[in-house]
């Protein structure tokens, strides 16, 4: 593969046909059906799935092939074939066509649904999570076939359940699965980068577990001054319940079930991916002034977001707004708890044991449950063969003129470890975009064009290595 022309036919291609595309995508609200009741009503689901497939048919790639389909109560889901040429080899294609939800913030020239190109950034609901995943894959085939070479089989799986946990996916995994078959390499486009100057590579990510805390002291409020100093504050005891779990003064994870060992290899992972972006692993957040991170040891900071549990309250019931709270002493407090695992710890096993911490030995007699949520098993990913490794190389120093980075994730995406289990000896890669500040549940959203094409070009060439396998 020549990738000076790679590079040149990824630019215009993008420049000319799939940015036009894209943009027409963004401005399409069709939100995860979590955010959007509606949803089968509005139809811009299936909105989104017919322009993707128009788009796709438009480009003239030989014997493309694409289908919507829709079961019944699911999301719809648009599936595409490309025949392999001169290869035996397949791979499955993943990414999602539905939103997040607005958000608030956004700058005054941009909107969620109003695609705006600047500095090289294109701004817009969808753009980076997860709209250009299709485009990506389809503009490193076209490229490849641009200098008539060799390429598997090419299989994109596109679905609109992403942002809302991936309900549907199971079903459409078992529907299609004689189409899809046992790919050689799943490729998901849907993960984040350090920066963009380089290839990054999801070797892992945490799992999640979680569920509602409460603790109910009376059966209805009382007066405070009546009340305190005989009966005990919920929140207090609720904080001491906590303290089981967490210890306050450093925000460690206390229990030894929701921890795991670190493997070596993800150990030596997480001190490159400090080395290389220093104190920019904390800078990138929106600290007040004057805070600082958990740690002055960036590496300890990597290991922290990815391999080791933490946890957060996200969600608060039992606890009025300070302008409406009265002189009461309350009768109850519930917290959401959301705590990330380790990549390699059982999430249902983790959560059970966590209820039984939570539950027992109540202080003071009070009511203590904890309703349980349903979790999802993190993901480490299988060792790279040989070749793959070397082509990962190879691609990103051909194409970004500096060596990929294998880093960890600190979120969760629940259909890894699902395809991970339905496709044993497959090889993976999970890679993305959503870099710095890119922002892609929140306002100003955007898709780094420069990182994006460079990613396209590193497809191609990561394609077309795997149907020279044993040749």
């Amino acid at each position: 593969m020549n990738s000076d022309s790679t590079r040149l036919f990824i630019e215009q291609f993008w420049d000319k046909s799939v940015l036009p595309s894209l943009k027409e995508y963004v401005s399409i609200p069709c939100k995860s059906p979590m955010f959007d009741n509606q949803w089968r009503e509005k139809r811009k689901l299936y909105e989104a799935v017919r322009h993707c497939k128009a788009w796709s048919e438009s480009l003239g790639i030989e014997g493309l092939k694409a289908d919507v389909y829709e079961i019944e109560d699911r999301t719809p889901l648009l599936f595409i074939e490309i025949p392999a040429v001169d290869d035996d080899h397949t791979v499955l294609v993943y990414g999602h066509l539905d939103k997040q939800p607005e958000a608030e913030g956004w700058s005054a020239d941009k909107g969620p649904w109003e695609p705006v190109i600047e500095d090289e950034k294109l701004y817009g609901r969808g753009a980076a999570d997860d709209g250009y995943a299709l485009y990506s894959a389809l503009s490193s085939i076209a490229a490849i076939k641009d200098q008539g070479l060799s390429h598997p089989t090419i299989k994109l799986f596109i679905e609109c359940s992403e942002e809302s946990g991936s309900p549907d996916i199971r079903a459409y995994l078992k529907h299609l699965e004689n189409k899809i078959g046992q790919p050689d390499l799943v490729l998901v486009l849907d993960s984040g980068c350090g920066n963009y100057e380089q290839m990054w590579v999801t070797t892992s990510l945490r799992g999640m577990i979680g569920g509602n805390l409460t603790v109910k002291i009376l059966n209805e409020a009382v007066h405070s001054g009546d009340a305190s100093g005989i009966v005990p504050s919920s929140f207090r005891i609720i904080r001491k319940i906590l303290s089981r779990i967490e210890d306050p003064e450093n925000g460690e994870i206390k229990p030894e079930f929701l921890h795991a060992k670190t493997p070596d290899q993800r150990m030596q992972e997480a001190k490159h991916v400090a080395e290389v972006l220093g104190d920019d692993i904390f800078k990138k957040f929106p600290f007040v002034k004057n805070a600082s991170p958990l740690s002055k040891n960036l590496t300890s900071l990597v290991l922290n977001r990815t391999w080791r549990p933490t946890l957060c309250i996200t969600g608060v019931d039992g606890i009025p707004s300070s302008e409406d709270a009265g002189n009461a002493l309350r009768p109850y407090t519930t917290l959401k708890l959301s705590l990330r695992i380790p990549p390699t710890l059982p999430a249902k096993s983790a959560n059970q044991a966590l209820k039984e911490l939570l539950e027992e030995d109540p202080p003071y007699g009070a009511q203590i449950s904890y309703e349980a949520k349903e979790g999802g098993r993190g993901w480490n990913a299988p060792d790279f063969r040989n070749w793959l490794e070397q082509s990962l190389e190879q691609a990103s120093a051909d194409f970004y003129g500096k060596p990929p980075v294998y880093m960890g994730e600190g979120g969760s995406i629940p259909l890894i470890a699902m395809l991970g289990k339905r496709f044993p000896n497959a090889q993976f890669i999970i890679t993305g975009v959503l870099g710095p500040h890119s922002n892609a549940h929140g306002p100003n959203e955007f898709l780094h064009l420069p990182m994006v094409k460079k990613l396209s070009s590193c497809i191609a060439k990561i394609f077309h290595d795997l149907s020279q396998r044993g040749k």
